[in-house]
This record gives structure tokens, C-alpha cells and sequence, in this order.
């Protein structure tokens, strides 16, 4: 176990000391969803949304967990190009624990990612978001397990193509319906009747309740709990599933 936490820390701060390097990738990381809290937030703050927040306790929750949804799925990238210029190979012939190869990572994605949620909120309360300090708290808990649980899937899928033209369309097209599905922009509730039910099949809708319902204050509501469950549960399967393709693949 030692052995595992050194090697873990040593990947995580080479992969930390990289991140700091590249800022570009860190403020690019946070483009996408600042446009929609930009853009996309002014028009819903006279929309009737069904929720008990305003706009911002509706729209920020959400824009958090596509932030970890894409940031995180997307984390693969880097192994690709690591296969490509040899740098996996050389590491094969080191004897650093392989599951640390995948925790290093996993710890630098978390870490970032907790980064940019914490500027994502920051601006949020420039344009008018107000949340209590805890359920912001509980929604950075959410967007973490997010976070390792799909980097984890990512770097697995990663290590078993060849190319980017392999690896992105299949993360594309696996997003993207998780993402509409998931209520980030708008709530579930507004949805046709079908299209909600076929939401409930989504976990990642449960993590986008539970943070808004945290960040209204609610605690008690069955939202956060069942947030947290599914979270957990979801990391679980997917670090172990993960791990499981990562080793397999020889990293």
C-alpha cells in the first residue's frame, strides 16, 4: 500500500508540474461552459423553470457537472498522444505500481477539475449567483466522483485505440446524448413526457438534481441523497472497471 501512494504521488506530480505549464489548457477548459453562463443565463431569468432556485441555482449546478462530464471523457487525449511519442513504453520499463500509472492521473484530473469549478462559481456569483457555502461544497463532492469515475473510464478506453480519430467520435457520441438527457441546461421537468422517463436511465441526471437542490439549500430533499448514491456508486464501478481495462491493456 505504501509502495501504491508514493508511486500515485510521484505520477501526480508530474502530471501536476505539466497542467501548471500548460494554463492555455486550463482556461480552454473552462471556455465552454463561461459561454453559456454568459450567453445562455440571461435568457433564463425569466423563464419559469419548475425548480425552487432562481436562473443561476438552475443553470451554474448544471454547467459544473458538464464540466466534469467534458473535461473528464476527454482526459484519454493524453495517453494517446504519450503512446504515440513512446513516453508509455518507457514508463512500462519502470517499476512504478501500473494502478498508480492510472491513479496519478485521475488524482491531477480531480484536482484541476476542482480548479475550474471553483472559477465557474466565482463567476456565477458575479452575474447574481447566491448559494450557501455548504451545497456549493456537496456540488464540488459531485463533480470530483464525476470526475475520477470518467477519467478513470477514459484513460482505460484510451489505452486500448490507436488514434485520436478512433478515440473522439466514440466519446462524442456518447456525451453528447448524456449531456441533453442529464437536465444540465434546462430541468427534466420541462420535457415531453417520454423524453423525461428516458432521462431517469441517465445517472448523471441524479447528480444534476442533487446539486441544484443543494445549491437552493435543500439538503433534505431525496435529490442530494440520491446524488450522493449514484455518485458513489458510479465511482466505484467505473475506478474498478477502469482499473481492470487499464491493466489489461499493459500500461
Amino acid at each position: 500500500m505504501s509502495t501504491l501512494l508514493s508511486d500515485t504521488g510521484v505520477v501526480f506530480g508530474r502530471y501536476l508540474r505539466q497542467t501548471l505549464r500548460s494554463r492555455i489548457s486550463l482556461i480552454f477548459g473552462l471556455m465552454q461552459p463561461m459561454l453559456f453562463l454568459a450567453f445562455f443565463g440571461p435568457l433564463l431569468q425569466d423563464v419559469p423553470l419548475g425548480g425552487e432556485g432562481d436562473a443561476w441555482q438552475t443553470l451554474v449546478p448544471g454547467l459544473l457537472i458538464q464540466l466534469g462530464l467534458f473535461s473528464s471523457a476527454f482526459a484519454g487525449f493524453g495517453i494517446i498522444m504519450e503512446k504515440q511519442l513512446g513516453i508509455i513504453e518507457r514508463m512500462r520499463v519502470t517499476p512504478v505500481s501500473r494502478l498508480a500509472l492510472l491513479l496519478g492521473r485521475v488524482l491531477r484530473d480531480a484536482v484541476q477539475l476542482l480548479t475550474q469549478s471553483l472559477l465557474l462559481v466565482l463567476f456565477g456569483v458575479a452575474f447574481g449567483l447566491r448559494a450557501p457555502v455548504l451545497g456549493v461544497v456537496i456540488g464540488f463532492a459531485f463533480v470530483s466522483l464525476l470526475g475520477v469515475s470518467l477519467a478513470s473510464l477514459s484513460y482505460a478506453f484510451a489505452m486500448r485505440v490507436d488514434t485520436p480519430q478512433e478515440f473522439a467520435p466514440v466519446i462524442n457520441s456518447v456525451n453528447l446524448p448524456a449531456m441533453l438527457l442529464s437536465g444540465i441546461l434546462l430541468p427534466m421537468a420541462l420535457a415531453p413526457t417520454w423524453l423525461d422517463v428516458l432521462s431517469h436511465f441517465v445517472p448523471f441526471r441524479y447528480l444534476v438534481e442533487g446539486t441544484r437542490a443543494a445549491f437552493v439549500g435543500d439538503y433534505t430533499d431525496g435529490s442530494v441523497g440520491i446524488g450522493a448514491l449514484v455518485a458513489l456508486a458510479l465511482a466505484a464501478v467505473s475506478v474498478s472497471f477502469g482499473t481492470r481495462l487499464f491493466r489489461r491493456a499493459g500500461a
